[in-house]
This record gives C-alpha cells, structure tokens and sequence, in this order.
C-alpha cells in the first residue's frame, strides 16, 4: 500500500534520494527542509511540495513520516505527528522495507562509498538492467540521485553514520575498505568495526560478500563473514595512467579504461565488475559502461576552466581521502600549480585525527584552511588553527572565513594553477565565488 509520505530534512543527500525514489514510485511526497538547495530546486521540478522552514501544519494528510537524524525530537512537524499517531521513522527503518523483494546491492566503507554505488548504479543502467538506486551524490550524465527502476537490482550506499545502514537488507555486500571515522558515532575504532560486522552479518545465507582484498580493516572483515566472500584487488589489474585523466587496468582480462581519476576509482570499478561477474552479465558490456562513466558531483567534480585556470569541488574530508584526491590532481595536472583549500569538518574527527591531517597535503603546492564546519555539533574553542601551525607545508596557511579565501585566491590565482576545494559543508561556495570571478575577469 503506497502511503502518502511526508519528509522532515528532505533537501539533504539521503531524504532527497528516498523521496525521489517513492515518487518516481506513485506515492504522494511532500517534505520540509530548514534551508532551500539544489536537491530542493530538483525535487520540486518533478512535482514535490517542500516547505522551507517546519510547522506543524506542514505534514498534512500524511499516513508517515521520515526524518532525518539531523531532525530532533521537539521538531515542531515530529511533535505534531507522533500526536495524531502517525508512524516517525528514520533513514534506517525505512530503507529495508523499500529493498524487500529486491537483489540488494549494498556499498559500505569508509571512503569510496559514493563513486562505487553510482558507477554501480551508472553500470547496471547501460547495461539496460534498470536498477533501483540510492546514491549520496548527483550522478554526472544522470543527473539524479535515485531512481526506481523496474529491475531486479537494489543499489543503494550503505551509509554507516548513525548506524543506518543496520536497517538495510543487502544480498549483496560491498566493503571498499575501513578506517575509524565518524568519532561523534564510534567513539573507538573498535566501536566503529562492530558495527561493520553487524553489517556483515545481515547478509543471508545465499548472500555475497565482496571486498577489497588490498585493504586490511576489509579483510578482517572477512573473519566474521558467514557467506561466500570474494575480495578483488591491484595485484592483478595492471592498473597504468592512461591519457583520458584516469587510468587502463584488466579484470578477467577484460581491458577497462576509466576517464575518473585516480587510482582508488580502480578499486572501485574491481568492485563493480566483481558484481557484474555474479550477477552473470557481460563482462565487456560492463567495461565500456565504466569507461563512460564520468563521476558524480562533488566528486572531483570540475566546475570549469577559465583563462587557464581550472576549479575542482571534491567532497574529501578525511586524510585518505584528501590524499587520494590530490594525487589524482597531481596525475591530472603534473605541471599545474595545485591549490588545495580545505574546510576540516566536525571538531571530533578534525581533532581525533589530528597528525594524519598535518600530513595530508603534500601533493598540494598551497594550502588554504578554513574554520572548522561543525556541522551537528557545539560550538567549541578549537581552531583549525592549530593544525595549520603543527604543518610541516612550506605554503599553508590558516583564512577563518570562507569570503576572505575566495578574496584570497581571486588575487593570487594564475594561469595553469589547479583550484581544488576541500570540503564536506558549506565550502563549495568559495569554488562557485572564484569561479563566477574568474568569469568575469575573463
């Protein structure tokens, strides 16, 4: 039965998406969201009602409610339906439920996980197998972040933050690797390790775990899998930078050619074909598929090029991440100047993982760092200041506000310098600003 369904925080990635998905579905959608977005702009373009701001009347003849875990309990929408006794649920109640019936497809880990589900997704769409699909970013080509699709397949992003992806019903598990994150969750790596293995542990007797062999924290996973597990891996692929910006590899002797840089986009494209395998399509069909693929947004994503001057937005906000980001940039763009401006996100990761951030940036030539984003959490006397200061870079320094590093930048940029902006909040705003600048100079 297709209930009218209302969405608290509905301009975020992961509400976005489950709205898309239920309305392309038949179900009635509307939603509400503190501040508009282009996720906002998106749903309303194919007929959704959202409210900017919450009240109580907003939820009108709603049968129930999905909220965000950003959405506290007296949120005034929350308040007034728990007392006319609609049903309040979260992300991780309601996903499964939409993967019933389903082959699921489920990509978890710490980094990777956006690019892998929508090359999956991206993937088993050429390969005209019209999967349903759940991403955390816009789909470059696609330009959607979810779809319901008539297919077998289930692809959906496994986001571990909140321990949401504990409410899923995969058949198939994808771990691309696993490093300690998300602190305000897992205050230990041990804490964040268990819950990847209740992940594990979902899979049913027939399920698949597939993971990546090159990583440890993946490969102790394995220990605790009760299910057929394939691991996939460098050792064999070859793996060369080619002259498209990305780099050429085999699986199965199948030659693949990616055009996405780096060569973690590899392991995530192993990941894929490990998939295509299982599922038995064609192998070669599913090459060329990947070597379409052109990314998702906020993903090493390139705004434009401008007098020589090239603007990327990355999502990066962990060391590895930052690190597997700007040597993609350096394989790119050998001979560029690189600026990498990095906005640290939350005081409890800035702060837990504190050295690794000192040490992520050395294939950066300058380094710009704002104030920390604390996204969900207090206002705090920390500065990111202080991790500026610990850095060993010949070129880093600390700008507080986001206007100020656009002002920056603005004057300091030439020709063949490569902008890259770092960031998991609101700093893809100093990207456009230079940008738009940099277009109006030209």
């Amino acid at each position: 039965m297709k209930k009218r369904t209302h969405f608290i925080g509905i301009g975020g990635t992961g509400l976005s998406a489950i709205a898309r998905l239920l309305h392309e579905s038949g179900y009635e959608v509307t939603g509400s969201d503190m501040n508009p977005s282009t996720f906002v702009d998106d749903l309303r373009e194919i007929g959704i009602t959202v409210y900017i701001g919450h009240a109580a009347e907003q939820i009108g003849a709603a049968e129930q409610i999905v909220r965000s875990s950003a959405i506290p309990d007296h949120n005034p929408e929350v308040v007034a339906a728990l007392e006319r006794g609609i049903p309040v649920y979260k992300r991780s109640d309601f996903l499964g439920r939409l993967m019933e019936d389903k082959i699921g497809i489920a990509i978890a880990g710490t980094h990777g996980k956006t690019s892998t589900t929508a090359m999956m997704a991206w993937t088993l769409t050429e390969l005209k197998e019209d999967p349903s699909f759940i991403v955390g970013g816009t789909i470059n080509k696609m330009n959607v972040n979810a779809h319901a699709g008539k297919g077998e397949a289930f692809v959906i992003e496994a986001d571990e933050y909140d321990r949401m992806f504990l409410g899923l019903k995969p058949t198939i598990g994808i771990i691309t690797n696993l490093e300690h994150d998300h602190p305000d969750i897992y205050p230990t790596a041990e804490n964040f390790i268990e819950a990847f293995v209740d992940f594990v542990h979902l899979l049913p007797e027939d399920g698949v775990l597939i993971y990546c062999a090159d990583d440890a924290g993946a490969r102790d996973l394995v220990k605790d899998a009760k299910v057929e597990s394939i691991g996939y891996s460098l050792a064999n692929a070859n793996a060369q930078a080619n002259t498209r910006g990305g780099f050429d590899f085999e699986f199965r002797s199948v030659k693949i050619s990616l055009q996405v840089p780096g060569k973690h986009n590899v392991w995530n494209a192993l990941a894929v074909m490990t998939v295509v395998e299982k599922l038995g399509l064609s192998l070669e069909d599913a090459a060329e598929a990947l070597g379409s693929f052109t990314g998702t947004g906020r993903r090493f994503d390139l705004l434009g090029t401008v007098n020589g001057i090239s603007v990327y937005d990355d999502y990066a906000h962990h060391p590895t991440e930052i690190l597997a980001t700007l040597s993609a940039a350096r394989a790119r763009h050998p001979e560029s100047r690189i600026w990498a401006v990095w906005q640290p996100h939350t005081y409890s990761r800035t702060q837990l993982l504190f050295e690794e951030f000192t040490q992520a940036f050395d294939d950066a030539d300058q380094v710009l760092v704002t104030e920390v984003y604390r996204s969900r959490e207090p206002k705090e006397e920390f500065s990111s200041a202080l991790v500026v200061n610990a850095m060993k870079h010949s070129f880093a320094r600390f700008i507080s506000k986001l206007e100020d590093t656009s002002n920056y930048l603005i004057k300091n940029l030439r020709a063949n310098d490569v902008l890259l902006v770092l960031s998991a909040g609101d700093a893809n705003e100093i990207s456009h600003a230079v940008f738009e600048a940099l277009q109006r100079k030209g």
